[in-house]
């Protein structure tokens, strides 16, 4: 049997896509959903994969340290980043690849939930980020 819980959070945050042939070359943010599907070897003595006001606060607390009201830009985006740098005060988080939702959910699945997680006994096997109300990326771990 395989259990998995599922923790929506969501966040503000600015991007731009690098190279991009239409209107998202330009600097733009989203109100962000971020979905954490969460799965653990075995249940613990209440019978949670791990408990929810845990997950929020791990989850949720991430992402306002980090990507909340922030610009994420790739690091390769120069003129982004210096334009943002220009500013007083900002906050910028520099990606290795463009801030699309792909990688942005890619990025939550494979690199912060090893840090959201740590200590919990759970471990993320699914992230979905929600770009706007009508456009998502799933990204899955392999099985």
């Amino acid at each position: 049997m395989s259990l998995t819980v599922m923790r929506r959070v969501t966040f503000c945050a600015g991007h731009r896509l690098l190279n991009h042939d239409g209107k998202c070359v330009n600097l733009h943010g989203h109100n962000y959903v971020a979905e954490f599907y969460v799965t653990a070897d075995q249940q613990d003595s209440v019978g949670r994969v791990i408990d929810f006001k845990l997950l929020k606060t791990r989850c949720k607390g991430w992402l306002d340290e980090h990507w909340d009201h922030a610009f994420l830009l790739w690091d390769e985006d120069v003129e982004a980043i210096a334009a943002i740098q220009q500013t007083n005060p900002h906050r910028l988080f520099k990606l290795p690849y463009n801030p699309t939702a792909e990688n942005l959910a890619t990025y939550l699945l494979f690199e912060a939930s090893e840090q959201i997680l740590e200590g919990t006994g759970a471990r993320a096997e699914r992230v979905v980020i929600w770009e706007s109300e009508e456009s998502c990326a799933d990204v899955r771990r392999d099985a």
